[in-house]
């Protein structure tokens, strides 16, 4: 019996940690050829090629679709995830790090959507884009004005692909997780521990974890298995969506 990735071939950005390297593993492990586009190469992905790459540039994101078609001869996913937080009023909200939030977290899945799409459209089981987004897609939160944005504008993206691809076999759905067991969040927790001078167990429950009504954290291997599920026959019934798992935030 063949494995659900059988002859298929990913990009996955952001890959050396966190979400990006569950969804990398998840994917391998079903038989995925996948390219893991980081800043720098994680050359520990078992598995995987990778490649190191600025995607905060035309270029780096050029390069990660180049390099796929290079090493597999196809791309049929694409799942842009790479990006980073600052958190700041907006009054002081620095612009060098507005513009690098927008080139990281919605500039770059529009490039390598539009870099890739050729290919998706041929992919003889359909295409697939699915971008990690956020629960900020669907709810903002203060002194986050940068990713807010930024996440909001993947939704209108992920919409307006998933138009133009019904007639191709192209789907493209949003991920939207809370907060996620992640390097990014975990210094979260330490910054704020000290800033608050509170146990980190604390600042989970009481800093991070408000809006959830569920009080803990999403793990990135839980984050993977829905992307693996959006790359079923099941799973192009989700296009033009945001695919919400964010522990009932947006319920309130």
């Amino acid at each position: 019996m063949s494995t659900p990735g059988e002859d298929r071939a990913a990009v996955v950005t952001g890959s050396a940690s966190g979400i990006g390297r569950a969804v990398v593993e998840r994917l391998v492990s079903d038989g995925w050829q996948v390219l893991g586009v980081d800043l720098e190469a994680a050359e520990d992905l078992k598995g995987a090629e990778t490649l190191g790459a600025d995607l905060t540039t035309r270029e780096g994101n050029r390069a990660a679709v180049d390099t796929a078609l290079e090493a597999f001869g196809r791309i049929d996913l694409v799942v842009p995830n790479a990006g980073f937080q600052h958190v700041s009023p907006v009054a002081d909200f620095p612009e060098d790090r507005w513009d690098a939030l927008l080139q990281i977290l919605l500039t770059s899945p529009f490039l390598l959507a539009k870099y890739a799409w050729p290919s998706l459209v041929e992919a003889p089981r359909g295409g697939r884009f699915i971008p990690i987004a956020s629960a900020h897609a669907l709810a903002a939160s203060p002194y986050k004005a940068g990713y807010v944005s930024a996440k909001h504008g993947v939704l209108g993206l992920v919409k307006t692909l998933a138009l133009e691809g019904a007639a191709q076999n192209v789907t493209a759905a949003a991920v939207c997780p809370a907060y996620v067991r992640t390097p990014l969040v975990e210094k979260q927790i330490a910054d704020q521990a000290k800033a608050h001078g509170i146990s980190e167990d604390r600042v989970i429950e009481e800093v991070i974890l408000t809006p959830h009504a569920v009080k803990r954290l999403i793990e990135p291997s839980e984050v993977a298995d829905v992307v693996a599920f959006l790359t079923t026959p099941a799973g192009s019934t989700f296009t033009g969506v945001p695919v919400t798992m964010d522990m009932g935030w947006t319920a309130r």
